[in-house]
């Protein structure tokens, strides 16, 4: 399983934060005379999805020791990661967009101050034959693990189509299940992610994909996610680690050298290099210069804010917390203005 979502965990009681215009207000750092160095490596959670395993590359080039840094990365299976990052047993931690304002409701501050990528045909939906657009699934049963990312994906299928969810039958399913579940008769189609989709795409003939991720880009955004005090106290070093990732991005995309950023990416998670260059292909990775652009403020899916109002709405309707989170103030692009 590439990436699950955190949306499926209990939701503790709302926290609305405090800040009031278009971005996340961080205090500065207390000087003190007694204090001491920090020595502590920053610590990052990321876990099994291409645009976080990308990361590896930067680790084995030895770039983060090369840029003065002190970071050690920690590997995660993806909701366990999000846990850590909870309990504050990380500086910070490669969340989508939409689980960490689930974050937030659950009262921990992760200040987004940039994206990895966005998903770009990784998440997609899946029918049988016979069923060739979203309009014929009217009055058929779709399964979908409820309240995760695909179910996003799902929902902006059907609003694309103009139905309602009530014109589908929902059957929910665990992700990891539906290649099973796709092979009942009553199943007409599933939205589900990579690796699982291919799975299921093998497991029943004729069947092929109708919608993705690629049709919605910017609708589900991967980012970097850090503690707020650890930033107030570590902005230069946060924005010498989104120098490093500028240059990790600009490696995978360089043709010279993407064949060995593959294959360093894929023995981290133990996948040939030819099938795992096509989930890198599914992954839009964005540089500085498109950081830039996605953290301005917008009401599109080009704008991580628009992206994030989206799903933050759609949390709410769902169930997954009960009022919406203040986006804005999770969302932090002066580090990225900072930097040329």
């Amino acid at each position: 399983m590439i990436k699950p979502t955190f949306m499926a965990i209990s939701v503790m009681t709302t926290i609305l934060l405090s800040a009031c215009d278009n971005t996340a207000k961080i205090p500065e750092k207390q000087s003190s005379a007694s204090a001491t160095p920090d020595t502590q490596p920053i610590s990052i959670g990321y876990s099994d999805w291409p645009g976080w395993v990308a990361w590896q590359v930067a680790i084995e080039k030895g770039w983060l020791k090369e840029a003065g840094l002190n970071v050690e990365f920690k590997w995660f299976d993806y909701s366990a990661s999000i846990n850590a990052f909870s309990a504050n047993q990380l500086d910070a931690v490669s969340v989508s967009n939409g689980d960490n304002l689930v974050i937030a409701s659950g009262g921990t501050q992760g200040i987004m101050i940039m994206a990895t990528d966005y998903s770009a045909g990784n998440d997609v939906m899946i029918a049988k034959a016979g069923v060739n657009s979203i309009q014929d699934l009217k009055g058929k049963a779709v399964a979908v693990e409820k309240g995760l990312v695909d179910h996003l994906l799902l929902s902006s299928a059907l609003e694309d189509a103009k139905f309602k969810q009530e014109d589908v039958k929902l059957v929910n399913s665990m992700t990891n299940e539906l290649p099973q579940v796709f092979a009942s008769p009553e199943i007409s189609a599933i939205a589900v992610w990579q690796p699982v989709a291919n799975q299921a795409l093998k497991s029943v003939a004729g069947s092929k994909i109708i919608y993705s991720s690629k049709d919605k880009p910017g609708l589900i955004y991967d980012t970097l996610t850090v503690n707020m005090s650890h930033l107030s106290a570590h902005k230069e070093e946060w924005k010498k680690i989104i120098q490093v990732w500028d240059k990790t991005v600009k490696y995978i995309n360089d043709p010279a050298t993407h064949d060995d950023a593959v294959k360093i990416m894929a023995n981290k998670v133990g996948v040939d290099p030819t099938q795992y260059a096509q989930f890198i292909e599914g992954t839009h990775l964005l540089d500085l210069a498109a950081n830039k652009k996605v953290f301005r403020k917008g009401a599109g899916f080009d704008s991580i804010y628009g992206s994030t109002y989206h799903v933050n709405k759609f949390n709410v309707q769902n169930g997954v917390y009960k009022t919406e989170i203040n986006a804005d103030g999770l969302i932090f692009p002066s580090l990225l203005e900072e930097l040329k």
